[in-house]
């Protein structure tokens, strides 16, 4: 029950999962490529990238 109990008073933010983490799929080239310069977890480095050459390939 403790687990919820954060989310009642959390101001929801459509750039945030429920979870804290990140939503990348809206965000544009250059928004991904500053926010791969200025990520410092390698897991982060790793998911962005991944988003990046997704994006990439679709405007091909």
């Amino acid at each position: 029950m403790a687990v919820n109990q954060n989310q009642k008073n959390r101001k929801s933010n459509p750039m945030l999962t429920k979870t804290g983490k990140t939503r990348l799929g809206p965000l544009n080239l250059a928004q991904l490529t500053k926010l791969l310069e200025t990520s410092t977890k390698p897991k982060e480095k790793d998911k962005i990238q991944r988003a990046l050459n997704k994006l990439t390939v679709a405007s091909a």
